[in-house]
């Protein structure tokens, strides 16, 4: 399980400068020495990695081969040597190993998702198509926004205390209207409700907004900014390598 920074890339400012979304406005030949490098840096094969646009809600891709799979919001597989990545800037990657049967999961949740369970959602697909049980997950839930930074209007609070309890927002003092949102505690509180371990989530302590010297925020760069990638997958090297 790794999740990418803004360091070590080539594009200029407003992606600087290791943009690894492949739909932002950044010049694609840019994005791609940059996913070389990211890549490189960790001894992975492009080809052997899947992904895709995704879409703020809550489907599950059940994954047998590496490329782009747009539309969808969550990626599972039980192949070895895939590997599954889900693009993020704000928004939370929650990411899932089975160690008992090597399957991976990798989630992206903003607010809607969360909302709509995505994690759980992925789960559950680990469940159904690989006999996952919830005791044997490991999860990592990664950089994203603060909870402390993560300010919404009414409309998206209800919509989250009704899925999720009032007890995951905070109303501001002297901002009317105003709520702050924990997306992580969210994931964290749904994926121990459907049976994971609580010692076998860990969650990230860094904030895309307050530590965005080294993350990129969409909120705080209004939008005009680059994206990181979080990666999960079971790796497989030849014999050789494991001689050398």
């Amino acid at each position: 399980m790794v999740q990418s920074t803004r360091h070590g890339g080539v594009s200029p400012a407003p992606w600087a400068s290791l943009n690894l979304g492949l739909h932002t406005d950044d010049a694609p030949e840019r994005v791609r020495e940059n996913r070389r490098r990211f890549f490189e840096a960790l001894g992975i094969d492009p080809a052997t990695v899947a992904g895709g646009h995704q879409v703020h809600g809550a489907e599950v891709c059940v994954v047998e081969r590496a490329g782009q799979y747009d539309g969808y919001d969550a990626f599972v597989t039980d192949r070895p040597g895939l590997l599954l990545s889900v693009t993020v800037a704000d928004c939370v990657p929650v990411l899932f190993y089975d160690q008992r049967t090597g399957a991976a999961g990798a989630a992206h949740a903003g607010w809607r998702g969360t909302v709509a369970g995505v994690a759980v959602a992925t789960l559950k697909a680990m469940e159904h198509h690989f006999g996952t049980r919830p005791a044997d997950l490991w999860v990592w839930i990664g950089v994203a926004i603060g909870f402390d930074h993560f300010e919404v209007g009414e409309e998206v609070a209800r919509h989250f205390a009704a899925r999720q309890g009032e007890h995951l927002l905070k109303k501001p003092a002297a901002q009317p209207g105003k709520w702050y949102v924990d997306l992580k505690a969210a994931n964290r509180v749904q994926l121990e409700a459907a049976g994971v371990p609580p010692r076998q989530i860990e969650v990230a302590p860094w904030c895309t907004v307050a530590h965005n010297a080294d993350f990129f925020s969409h909120r705080k760069e209004a939008g005009r900014t680059g994206r990181m990638l979080a990666v999960v997958g079971r790796r497989t090297f030849s014999r050789e390598k494991n001689r050398s």
